[in-house]
């Protein structure tokens, strides 16, 4: 045996050793992977050491649980930030539209569906000299953003009038409204600032058994809009807020996208009658219905009481219909 077939059977009997270690820790990890989790939250001193062993499925390692260090390993030359993103699970996570322009520049995204991993992604700030970075808050760094800046500016300028128009409808419920580098895809998305909760940690405090809102109030982010301007809703929207801002049905159409944003981006819905009877208006203005018309009331059923006179009535009317034929006979007999 040469010595190449000697280094190609060594190369073999590595990537199977690998692969059964990795099989190996995949059943550890199952076992005691929250534990690990809750100590790189609480044990500060050991967290760097217990961060080599956390696992995270990722939009690039087909549904498998994968260490920082190997997504560190396959980071782009020009990529700064661990990018990732936390949800309730992996479909909604990998669908999200804060994906779309990740998606297109082939950067790789952690997933963290694992309620714990918020806290994770509070303590872990960092990795190998790599900052974390979500993709659904304020101010997402991309690589070559710089190159872009000059045209995102004169975009802003552009759409200047229709993002103000839009602060205008959804006032106190938004911070700013402004245009997206984000979004490829969808029309917008509502993200929240780096140092107040996130969607997902939203959904998870409102979840705890003892929460109370009003003491939370203080963490829960101003969400800021940002709009895709180069999709065909904005630009209409960009056309029609211009020829009559005060427009009542586009008003509603504005309404009905912050709420189809709302639950794109992981948020709830807080009065979901508003949003129902908004949709109903539009439905009704799509089919050429009059959202104002009354709906007719069904008539009221009879009494009881009323129902057994009734019946009473009718057996004495047909007496009375009896005795009158029977005299007609007689007196015809006569």
């Amino acid at each position: 045996m040469d010595e190449a077939e000697e280094e190609e059977d060594e190369k073999k009997e590595g990537e199977q050793k690998d692969l059964v270690e990795n099989e190996q820790y995949q059943t550890f990890w199952e076992n005691f992977g929250k534990s690990i989790k809750l100590g790189v939250i609480d044990d500060r001193q050991n967290k760097a050491k217990l961060s080599k062993l956390l696992r995270f499925v990722t939009s690039k390692s087909e549904g498998k649980p994968v260490s920082l260090e190997s997504y560190v390993e396959r980071m782009k030359e020009n990529q700064k930030f661990i990018y990732y993103i936390t949800g309730e699970n992996i479909d909604s996570v990998s669908n999200s539209p804060f994906m779309e322009r990740l998606k297109k520049r082939d950067l790789e995204v952690i997933y963290m569906t694992d309620p714990l991993d918020e806290y994770v992604a509070q303590t872990l700030t960092e990795f190998d000299g790599n900052t974390l970075m979500s993709i659904t808050k304020a101010d997402l760094k991309l690589p070559g953003d710089e190159k872009q800046k000059e045209t995102l500016e004169k975009l802003k300028e552009e759409y200047k009038p229709l993002t103000d128009w839009f602060k205008g409808v959804y006032g106190d419920r938004v911070e700013s409204v402004t245009i997206s580098k984000r979004l490829g895809q969808s029309p917008c998305v509502l993200v929240t600032g780096q140092y107040g909760w996130s969607a997902n940690m939203e959904r998870i405090m409102k979840a705890q058994t003892f929460a109370d809102p009003s003491k939370a109030n203080y963490m829960f982010s101003k969400k800021t809009m940002e709009v895709n301007p180069r999709h065909p809703l904005i630009q209409e929207f960009k056309k029609k807020s211009a020829e009559d801002p005060k427009d009542k049905a586009l008003e509603d159409m504005a309404n009905l996208m912050y709420d189809a944003a709302l639950v794109q981006s992981g948020f709830s819905i807080q009065v979901p009658q508003t949003f129902a009877q908004r949709v109903h208006r539009v439905m009704s203005a799509g089919l050429g219905v009059d959202p104002s018309a009354p709906v007719p009331e069904d008539p009221e059923p009879a009494d009881d009481g009323a129902a057994d006179e009734a019946e009473g009535e009718a057996p004495a009317e047909e007496e009375a219909a009896a005795v009158t034929d029977d005299d007609g006979q007689a007196n015809d007999e006569l």
